[in-house]
């Protein structure tokens, strides 16, 4: 994915430069939702959950059209968006966590969202009379944001999808549906719990779903 977008980025530059290049830029606003499904790994126990968010999300885009065919852009999404539409929490209560033998019990609370933020996608849209079809690749920082009483803090974290979409353009309005799929997420706390050795673990999985519409002037 990494890859891909670097070349659809690259090839953007430079078929800028080219004299039959036909430039052309817009803004874009689209109801998306996001859906994430997580397992957190805490020793040998796991806690796993599902979320969403709906949310209306604008961005800019300049594209670069160098034939009647194929037109490759890079679309940037100005604001951030929260992954879940409310923050996650629960209490955990552990009992002779130290391995003592007076049996000691504690309580933990626990809370957690993510963000997405500083999210470009790279890509190419083909006409196909009247409608046209969008391949590209996005890449959007995960940022964490935990509140967690086992002591376990996670990092921000860079990601790439595969985007996919149809859309039909009349003079100066665009709309599109347009699908991403982003790569499998693992992040591993830079703490461990306290009485467990091994470094707490998220595994993630993280598409959206977005309708689109966009001004190209």
């Amino acid at each position: 994915m990494k890859k891909l977008f670097l070349i659809l980025t690259l090839a953007m530059f430079t078929f800028v430069g080219k004299g039959y290049a036909e430039v052309s830029y817009g803004i874009s606003g689209a109801l998306t939702q996001i859906d994430a499904s997580g397992t957190e790994t805490e020793g040998g126990e796991t806690n796993s959950d599902d979320v969403t968010n709906t949310v209306v999300v604008p961005s800019i885009f300049v594209e670069y059209a160098y034939s009647d065919k194929i037109s490759i852009g890079l679309d940037y999404i100005p604001i951030s968006a929260d992954v879940s539409s409310k923050t996650k929490s629960r209490s955990d209560t552990e009992t002779s966590v130290t391995g003592t033998v007076t049996t000691t019990s504690t309580s933990r609370t626990q809370s957690a969202q993510a963000e997405l933020e500083n999210h470009i996608t790279a890509y190419a849209n083909y006409d196909l009379g009247g409608y046209f079809a969008k391949i590209g690749v996005a890449r959007v920082t995960l940022n964490t944001q935990e509140s967690l009483g086992t002591g376990s803090v996670y990092g921000n974290e860079d990601i790439y999808g595969g985007v996919f979409g149809i859309g039909a353009q009349a003079d100066n309005h665009r709309f599109e549906l347009v699908y991403t799929d982003y790569e499998d997420i693992s992040i591993t706390s830079t703490v461990a719990r306290t009485g467990v050795t091994t470094n707490n673990k998220i595994d993630a999985d993280l598409d959206t779903i977005a309708l689109k519409y966009s001004y190209v002037f």
